[in-house]
Order: C-alpha cells, then sequence, then structure tokens
C-alpha cells in the first residue's frame, strides 16, 4: 500500500481527522491502513486474542486500553495470530511487550510503549464500540491510515 499521511491530509483535510498520540512503531510494517474494528478492554487481553484469531479481512483493530502502561496487551503470540489471519495493524493505546520479536511480524503495531507484565486474560471488555483518544473518534467501519507521521481517521475509505 503506497500513501503519506500527509498527501491524505492535503488532499483530504475536510474528511479526516489526526490522532494527536504520539505513538511509537513496533510491527515490522510501517505503513498500513484498513477498516477499523475496535476493543475497548483494561488490562484484560482476552478479547483482543479472540479477535485477532478471527480473520482480519485486511482491517486495523483498534484498542482502547485506557492508556495503562502496567500491562501489555499485545505480544509477540497474539500479533503473530493477527498477521495470519489476515489483519492489517493494530493500534493500542496501551503497551505491547515482545518488542524485539514485534518488528518482524508483517504487521502495523503502534502502542504508546512496552512493559513486559502480562495481562489477565479475562475476555472482559467491549467489541465494535466507539472509541475515544488523541482527540479524535474510531468508530467500526472508519477508515485508518497509519504511517511514520501519523495516524489519521476518516469516515470511508480515500485509496
Amino acid at each position: 500500500m503506497s500513501f503519506a499521511t500527509a498527501d491524505l491530509v492535503d488532499a483530504h483535510a475536510d474528511v479526516v481527522r489526526s490522532c494527536e498520540v504520539q505513538f511509537r512503531q513496533y510491527g515490522g510494517r510501517v505503513r498500513f491502513a484498513g477498516p477499523v474494528r475496535t476493543i475497548k478492554c483494561f488490562e484484560d487481553n482476552g478479547l483482543i486474542k479472540q479477535t485477532l484469531g478471527t480473520p482480519g479481512n485486511g482491517s486495523v483493530l483498534v484498542v482502547d486500553g485506557g492508556a495503562s502502561l502496567r500491562s501489555a496487551l499485545v505480544g509477540d503470540m497474539i500479533a503473530g495470530s493477527a498477521q495470519k489471519n489476515g489483519w492489517a495493524g493494530i493500534v493500542i493505546w496501551g503497551v505491547v511487550r515482545d518488542t524485539v520479536a514485534l518488528a518482524d511480524i508483517d504487521i502495523g503495531i503502534k502502542a504508546l510503549g512496552s512493559n513486559p507484565w502480562k495481562s489477565v486474560k479475562n475476555g472482559v471488555g467491549q467489541v465494535d464500540v466507539p472509541v475515544n483518544f488523541g482527540g479524535v473518534e474510531f468508530r467500526p467501519g472508519a477508515w485508518v491510515y497509519s504511517d511514520e507521521d501519523g495516524i489519521l481517521v476518516s469516515p470511508r475509505e480515500l485509496l
């Protein structure tokens, strides 16, 4: 996929919104885009593991983890499953672990940081609900475009 978020802003400023969070890049794919799927959870990655274990069809999973830095919501096993199941990327308002391994997995992953502590897996949370962080709302079915400059959200596909 060839695009630059700066060019998308220039061409679609009336449509796109920019996420203000300064995420770090962890996955092996730096540029990624796709329709939004969402999960809202807190220090529990059970729903994330379950969702990323299903066909992604090029979607981007946006996770509102409450900005917790205490336990990782995604590690190498879950990211590997997501890559195998055709997900384009994962955006996590929280942290990851296994960062060296994540860099070798062909999927886009952005998160606030890393912490080696694993989360619980009780499956508590909500799937496919609007989530808000960084000054934007991520709604299921909207589109995310992510590259080295940041993350854009659009109500529709732009490319």
